[in-house]
C-alpha cells in the first residue's frame, strides 16, 4: 500500500525530474504555450465558433460557460481546502520560471481549464479531438516545466476538468 508520505517523496522526484529539463534554459516557449491556458483564448474560441458556426457554435459557447462558471468556483474551494504550498515556495534554493497568478498549488487551474475546453472540442468537433487533448497535456506539462505546479496538482486539473466538462455536456450538450 502506498503511503501519502511515498506518494508526496514520488510527486516531488517526479517534479524535480521535469523541472531539470528546463533548468538553465530559455523557457519562453514554453511559457507562450502556458499562456494559452490563461483563459482569454478560451472566451475567443467560443466567441468565434458562437459567430461563424451555426451548426454547434451557440451550443458550445452557451455549455462553455456553463462549464466554466461550474469549475471556477469549485477550482477556488479545492485550492482553499488543500491549501498546499507551490514547488517555487516550499523548496529551498527553488525559483520558478514564471510568477503563480495565487499562493497555493492544488489543483492545477490551467490544466483543469485546458481539459474542460478539450473535452469541449472534443465533443462537438470530434475530428479536433486530438489536437485539443495534446494541448491540453501540454499545458498541464508546462505547469510542472516552470516549477509551479507537481505532477498531483496536475492530474488532479485534469481530472477537475473533465468531470465538469462531463456534468455540464450532460447537462446542455
Amino acid at each position: 500500500m502506498l503511503s501519502l508520505k511515498s506518494l508526496t517523496k514520488a510527486d516531488t522526484n517526479l517534479f524535480f525530474w521535469l523541472y531539470k529539463l528546463t533548468q538553465k534554459r530559455n523557457c519562453t516557449g514554453i511559457i507562450w504555450l502556458s499562456k494559452t491556458g490563461d483563459g482569454y483564448l478560451y472566451f475567443v474560441i467560443g466567441l468565434l465558433l458562437w459567430a461563424f458556426e451555426p451548426e454547434h457554435g451557440e451550443l458550445f459557447l452557451y455549455t462553455a460557460l456553463m462549464a466554466y462558471a461550474l469549475e471556477l468556483p469549485v477550482y477556488v474551494i479545492l485550492k482553499k481546502m488543500f491549501k498546499r504550498p507551490r514547488p517555487c515556495d516550499l523548496l529551498s534554493n527553488f525559483t520558478a520560471h514564471v510568477t503563480p497568478s495565487d499562493k497555493f498549488s492544488l489543483p492545477s487551474g490551467h490544466t483543469a481549464a485546458a481539459w474542460l475546453m478539450a473535452s469541449m472540442v472534443a465533443h462537438f468537433y470530434p475530428p479536433f479531438a486530438l489536437l485539443a487533448y495534446s494541448w491540453a497535456v501540454l499545458i498541464g506539462l508546462s505547469r510542472i516545466l516552470l516549477g509551479v505546479h507537481y505532477p498531483t496538482d496536475v492530474i488532479a486539473g485534469t481530472l477537475l476538468g473533465l468531470t465538469i466538462a462531463s456534468l455540464s455536456l450532460s447537462i446542455l450538450g
